[in-house]
């Protein structure tokens, strides 16, 4: 599923960046892909532990 959800997050950016290069730009396809992207990074950044972790449960004891 990790995979899956970088291959779209890598096919998002290109169709964004390919519509900054092309000579009619649709500002609402790139909207949508950076939104799509956004979400992406969301969702695989949720799973990163914080590294200040250790010190709330240590404040909590």
């Amino acid at each position: 599923m990790k995979t899956f959800k970088i291959l779209i997050m890598i096919l998002a950016i290109s169709v964004a960046l390919y519509e900054q290069v092309s000579e009619e730009k649709n500002i609402y396809i790139t909207v949508i892909a950076i939104a799509v992207f956004m979400y992406g990074m969301m969702q695989l950044s949720a799973k990163t532990p914080s590294k200040n972790q250790d010190k709330e449960e240590k404040d909590v004891d």
